[in-house]
């Protein structure tokens, strides 16, 4: 173990986090080793209350940002960094020392870009969405369990999750002219049961998502744009804290990753499919609206700028390829709401 010492003193600290146990490492202004130490989860805060206030590096993952708050709440500067461009630091062997020696160093790149910290209040949003997101999965499984099941009966519904209510509907009556043994009713009644209160729990989550969103002028300004809806604009003012961290709606897309892979060199530009490296709970979000914005703008409903670009660009390109496309011009419009204050204008040209 290293010490810092009067002569010495700490600039930056690298600090790798986990359930019980946590590894610190710190440089001097120099970029020289004056501090290399592990910590039980109950000395963190002891140890940074103690060290003068200094410039500290976490790796932004899970617990990150309520570390940060606690650590900041003592003086220091934290700043988290995305775990993929900590790895570039990382020597060849891995331990918990290593990247906390790894943060460090990531720490001191002038071109390092860093996670904003997110309040309690914005955790809660995005705890709502998660929460709701798990369960509509688990909804989906229970719903796709009971085709699977009937199918082997030969009792096919269409597609919807609306169209399963008939199937619901025949375990519950299993009257005579259905013949259903009474084994299939007692294993598919509880997939009912279960069925049933996710759908309560949803609701309850849409009802609390609804009112957060109606407590945002953001997120209320953001639902005027085509194809954000309630939930997307609470995601999204949840997940940016401040939009003008970004250079320009361009940057902002890419950061979701709504943009081309690049395979370019020598001169000539190579692009591919998007490149899905940003964040992919609002990529998702904003790719699912995009499509119903543009099932709209498409059958000509929707007069406005953006949706003649949109037709326009439907007698060129496959359906798909624009509604990404026009997933990308939403996030740019939600960059430039959330960077200024207006509100959304449809008769703006694109």
């Amino acid at each position: 173990m290293v010490k810092a010492t009067p002569q010495t003193p700490i600039h930056t600290i690298g600090l790798d986090i986990a359930k019980l146990s946590f590894s610190v490492h710190g440089f001097d202004v120099a970029g020289h080793t004056v501090l290399a130490k592990d910590l039980k989860r109950a000395m963190v805060l002891t140890f940074f209350a103690q060290v003068p206030a200094c410039n500290v590096g976490i790796e932004a993952c899970a617990s990150a940002h309520y570390w940060a708050r606690e650590i900041g709440a003592l003086g220091h500067k934290v700043r988290l960094i995305p775990a993929q461009r900590v790895k570039a630091f990382l020597p060849r062997m891995k331990n918990d020392a290593a990247d906390a020696k790894a943060i460090a160093r990531a720490m001191r790149d002038p071109e390092m870009r860093f996670v904003p910290v997110k309040t309690k209040v914005q955790q809660a949003g995005l705890m709502l969405f998660k929460a709701r997101d798990l369960l509509m999965g688990q909804r989906t499984q229970l719903i796709n369990a009971l085709r699977g099941h009937f199918s082997e009966l030969g009792i096919v519904v269409p597609k919807g999750a609306h169209e399963a209510k008939v199937l619901v509907e025949q375990i519950r009556r299993n009257d005579d002219d259905q013949h259903l043994p009474q084994a299939v009713v007692a294993a598919l009644m509880p997939l009912v049961s279960s069925l049933h209160a996710l759908e309560a729990q949803i609701r309850g989550l849409d009802k609390a998502i609804l009112a957060r969103h109606r407590s945002s002028e953001t997120s209320q300004r953001l639902a005027t744009v085509p194809g954000i809806g309630t939930l997307t604009a609470s995601v999204l003012s949840a997940t940016v804290d401040d939009a003008k961290a970004f250079a320009g709606g361009r940057e902002f897309a890419a950061w979701i990753g709504l943009v081309p892979r690049q395979h370019s060199t020598g001169g000539k530009a190579r692009l591919g499919k998007i490149s899905k490296m940003g964040n992919r709970d609002l990529r998702r979000l904003l790719v699912v609206g995009a499509h119903a914005a543009l099932y709209r703008m498409k059958s000509g409903k929707t007069k406005s700028p953006l949706a003649d670009w949109a037709r326009t660009l439907l007698a060129k390109k496959p359906f798909k390829l624009v509604a990404v496309a026009l997933a990308n011009k939403m996030a740019r419009i939600a960059w430039a709401l959330m960077a200024g204050d207006d509100c959304y204008n449809p008769k703006h040209g694109v």
